[in-house]
């Protein structure tokens, strides 16, 4: 199964985690550019990508820059 990127969502989602998490605003913005700037280049090289592991590259991409907003996308819709 091919999972498709909805870039917009995503960005949605990881701008209210990181108001949840207090990250100023300035900062969350550019941790979020360049995860999603990197995981669009991972993907370039895929042909089929699920859903795991999207997730994956996005959590592997943000715990470069913040490692507690990587935490909470990765355990989203789970109980923690």
């Amino acid at each position: 199964m091919n999972e498709k990127f909805d870039e917009k969502s995503l960005i949605k989602e990881l701008k209210i985690d990181a108001r949840a998490l207090g990250i100023p605003s300035g900062a969350a913005e550019m941790f979020i550019n360049k995860t999603i700037d990197q995981t669009k280049k991972i993907l370039k090289s895929k042909n089929i990508i699920t859903k795991k592991d999207l997730e994956r590259i996005i959590t592997k991409e943000l715990k470069k820059y913040h490692k507690d907003l990587a935490y909470v996308y990765e355990n989203r819709d789970k109980i923690i």
